[in-house]
């Protein structure tokens, strides 16, 4: 097949704003997880995409976020366009050095810093909101309640929280790759109540595939948990 040489101009002109960007900021590079999803499995990505929109508009306005176990950190722009402020969190080095390696433009700025939830409230708060997807699940059931009490006392008195985890009845139809370090999934009914520990409203939502709805919680694929008003003292 013969390349085919870029023009200075667009044919269609209003895509010329294209090369504009590109000649301005450089061209994104997916981030070290999502870059693996999509060599592996494509149609993963506006399902993980829809998960970041889902919270991004339950969060819309917010004053100060803050999210929990970011990975690479591709997605969190979506949640920043909808927050004034935005913190990026995750125990793993290597995960806090590609956000900062991809976060070069100023318009999307966030903070990030290395974090272990099992260590204590994430410094800098407290936080608004906060919000952790696929991230409960690699939680030992023995260090859950301390994992979410730490969480919980990063938050205002007025603050919510929004955890997202894949349900116990997907992981027959996981792959190897995705139930490796699964070790915390739950169903419907057992995650609203881990919820209701810490917050006085807890509103539970099913998921398959980018759909968000509040279908039956045994066909769900994935579980998504909105607390609000936290119960204080937290309990430890």
């Amino acid at each position: 097949m013969k390349d085919v040489e870029m023009g200075d101009e667009t044919r269609e002109p209003q895509y010329n704003y294209c090369l504009e960007v590109k000649k301005k900021f450089g061209t994104t590079s997916l981030g070290l997880m999502t870059n693996q999803c999509y060599h592996d499995d494509p149609r993963r990505l506006p399902i993980m995409l829809s998960r970041y929109k889902f919270v991004s508009k339950m969060l819309s306005g917010c004053n100060k976020a803050v999210e929990i176990g970011c990975g690479d950190g591709f997605a969190s722009r979506i949640v920043r366009q909808e927050v004034k402020e935005l913190t990026l969190t995750d125990f793993d080095p290597v995960f806090i050095q590609e956000v900062q390696a991809n976060n070069k433009n100023a318009r999307w700025n966030v903070d990030c810093r290395v974090h272990d939830m099992l260590s204590g409230p994430i410094p800098g708060g407290p936080y608004d909101a906060a919000y952790s997807l696929d991230v409960l699940e690699h939680i030992q059931p023995t260090d859950e309640n301390l994992f979410l009490a730490n969480a919980v006392r990063s938050l205002t008195p007025q603050g919510c929280a929004i955890f997202g985890m894949p349900s116990l009845q997907s992981q027959s139809y996981a792959s190897k790759l995705s139930k490796e370090g699964h070790v915390n999934c739950k169903d419907g009914g057992e995650f609203k109540k881990v919820f209701q520990r810490f917050f006085h409203n807890v509103f539970v939502f099913s998921m398959n595939d980018e759909v968000v709805h509040t279908g039956f919680y045994p066909m769900a694929h994935y579980l998504l948990a909105l607390g609000c008003n936290p119960k204080l003292p937290v309990p430890g």
